[in-house]
């Protein structure tokens, strides 16, 4: 029987340094990456949601969009409101987490949204087109919405709009609530 009682029981990580970052990066050339996008529920004092009408989309979203490499959502989400709208916003807690499929060319997305509170009038007036990306924007009231939004994205403004009544957390698939 081997003596084990020289035997080094540190993990990886301290024992050889080296050899574990090899690992690391040997895991993260093979391991799927995700797209990760990022929108913001903000309302107006009237109650009513702040909706984008993207040039590059056939229907109405959410304010917000894909995070760059390595950026985390909720940066991700204040750098598209400031780009996209002239706000400046640090969006508060996380309401939803939507796993979306894999569709048409596209492979499958995390799709995080945050609550960006409500603006006061002032604030809300204030909102601008920045940059060539939007069309438009307005204020909608929520029952609106669903006629200007894809299903998934109405279940999942639906969704966050309960969230941040009850202060919970909801996690999707494609836009449907999912609990076991």
């Amino acid at each position: 029987m081997p003596d084990n009682s020289m035997a080094d029981d540190r993990p990886l990580y301290e024992r050889d340094p080296d050899a574990w970052q090899a690992y690391l990066a040997e895991g993260n050339a093979k391991q799927a990456r995700k797209r990760v996008g990022a929108d913001v529920l903000i309302r107006n004092e009237e109650g009513h949601v702040l909706l984008v009408n993207p040039r590059y989309k056939p229907d109405w979203d959410l304010p917000g969009g894909m995070a760059e490499a390595n950026e985390p959502p909720h940066q991700a989400a204040e750098r598209e409101l400031r780009e996209e709208l002239g706000i400046e916003l640090e969006v508060g807690r996380l309401l939803v987490v939507d796993w979306i499929a894999p569709h048409g060319p596209w492979d499958d997305s995390l799709m995080f949204l945050f609550d960006g509170g409500t603006l006061i009038d002032d604030e809300a007036e204030a909102v601008r087109l920045s940059d060539d990306e939007l069309l438009t924007y307005r204020f909608s009231p929520p029952s609106a919405a669903q006629a200007l939004l894809r299903p998934y994205v109405w279940h999942r403004f639906t969704e966050a709009l309960a969230a941040a009544t009850t202060g919970s957390c909801r996690y999707l698939v494609n836009g449907t609530r999912y609990w076991r």
